[in-house]
């Protein structure tokens, strides 16, 4: 059965990135994120699939844009309903890591959120969607400081109907 994640690092007002680049750049959240991601398959939208410095080692990237992507190793899909359909079929846990619009999209199918909680607010251009917290159960996995900077890692599982 799948296991669909968003997995995230978001500031107080939800902030997720400004000029297609994350706004914090945390080693300790960084290799957080390798380490819940790594061995699985990842979604992802354009602008981050282009923000990423190579291709991520050890997972395969899955893309959903109407742009023309040259990679082989790269899945690539043009339609949502046509992913999902595809994701379903799957008995494994996939990490959605983006963008914006991508996590919106996928909210509604996902079991769980996977979100660095920054204890800090700076401009952006782009946020995570809202939630409703209650429809989750909330555990905090860690937290960590780091640059000066409070976050915790916590997980947010569906609350099953």
């Amino acid at each position: 059965m799948l296991t669909l994640k968003l997995i995230a690092a978001i500031g107080k007002n939800r902030e997720l990135g400004k000029d297609n680049d994350l706004i914090w750049h945390l080693k300790e959240d960084l290799k957080f994120f390798r380490e819940e991601t790594t061995g699985h398959k990842i979604v992802m939208g354009y602008n981050t699939f282009l923000s990423l410095p190579k291709l991520l080692p050890n997972r395969v990237h899955i893309v959903l844009t109407h742009h023309q992507i040259d990679n082989k190793e790269v899945l690539v899909f043009s339609d949502f309903a046509k992913l999902l359909e595809y994701l379903q079929t799957l008995d494994e846990t996939v990490y959605v890591i983006g963008g914006a619009s991508i996590y919106k999209l996928f909210l509604k199918e996902a079991d769980e959120l996977v979100l660095t909680e920054i204890d800090a607010s700076e401009k952006a251009d782009v946020y995570f969607p809202d939630f409703k917290k209650e429809e989750y159960t909330k555990k905090i996995i860690d937290e960590q400081e780091e640059n000066d900077i409070h976050y915790k890692h916590v997980r947010y599982r569906r609350k099953k109907k």
